[in-house]
């Protein structure tokens, strides 16, 4: 099969298209043909070397965290998944990403993929917004009229940690630049904050969750915002527990888990139009498909989502 490697750790020249043996399932795994996976700051982040220490893996790795397919083979113990069907995931941590035609995933990771989905949005769902659910449901334990604050709306996880607020009824403020404000604003955050203008923590208080995706001063601020018995979650460093005792709050960093669960809950809120994926760049499987996608996963301003069609 086709698939895009890399043999060392270094900048997005490490990305190389080679032709590698496809995978061969055990009995609890489902074999997809991928139609479409997706970029995550965590593929570039992983092929510099920065994860090296936390997550052991060996040469050629094919990166990649999520999966769009069709089911070509089942395991002999896989009960609810058959050929033919349509399936979404984010795939178990492996040297054998999504980067390919093909990718091995455990049949509790793997969730059903209403047909009216098309592959390309599917794809752009299993990391961001399981992270997203992760942060707010289990975490943050989100409830109806909660005051939510979302960092980098515009961003992965921002977007639809919006549209997951907004569906479970809570009242969500977001910060982002002016020139993503139309779009992300059609996500129905209640408040939108341009950041450039604004200081959100000059203007928000109160609050019962923030969800951090940037970290630094902007997670130290956050817990200003947030009133006593608040949650603090983030995805990009440990909060400070010290801080987190002086103000009351909860804070924690949170790691995602793959669910084919909650991915099943996710799927449903998109046949429900409550969650949509807002995709600002596709690329073809290729080595300079990969190398351009890269490039603007690095840039920091990519809109939404980073779509890799197969």
């Amino acid at each position: 099969m086709k698939a895009i490697v890399i043999e060392n750790y270094g900048d997005k020249e490490q990305l190389v298209e080679k032709e590698v043996a496809a995978p061969v399932i055990n009995e609890d795994q489902v074999l997809v043909e991928l139609k479409a996976t997706s970029i995550n700051p965590i593929d570039w982040k992983l092929r510099e070397g920065y994860l090296k220490d936390q997550l052991s893996f060996e040469f050629p790795i094919i990166l990649g965290w999520d999966a769009a397919g069709i089911v070509k083979e089942t395991g002999k113990n896989v009960k609810n998944f058959k050929e033919g069907d349509r399936v979404f995931a984010r795939p178990a941590t492996t040297r054998n990403g999504t980067y390919a035609q093909y990718a091995a995933v455990d049949e509790q990771l793997l969730a059903h993929l209403p047909e009216n989905i098309p592959f390309e949005e599917a794809a752009a769902v299993p990391l961001a917004g399981l992270t997203a659910w992760q942060c707010l449901v289990d975490f943050g334990e989100i409830k109806q009229g909660d005051k939510v604050l979302i960092h980098a709306g515009s961003g992965g996880v921002g977007h639809y940690a919006i549209q997951i607020a907004k569906a479970l009824g809570a009242y969500v403020a977001t910060t982002a630049s002016g020139k993503n404000q139309d779009w992300v604003e059609e996500l129905g955050p209640d408040r939108f904050i341009n950041y450039k203008e604004e200081d959100f923590s000059e203007v928000l208080s109160d609050f019962d969750i923030v969800l951090d995706t940037l970290g630094g001063e902007i997670q130290e601020k956050s817990f200003q915002v947030l009133k006593e018995g608040g949650r603090l979650a983030s995805i990009v460093q440990p909060p400070d527990e010290k801080t987190a005792e002086k103000y009351g709050v909860k804070a924690g960093f949170v790691w995602l888990e793959p669910s084919g669960e909650q991915l099943a809950k996710l799927a449903d809120l998109m046949v429900k139009g409550q969650l949509t994926s807002v995709i600002g760049h596709r690329f073809p499987l290729s080595e300079a498909g990969l190398k351009d996608a890269h490039e603007v996963s690095e840039s920091h301003h990519a809109k939404g989502k980073i779509v890799i069609s197969i």
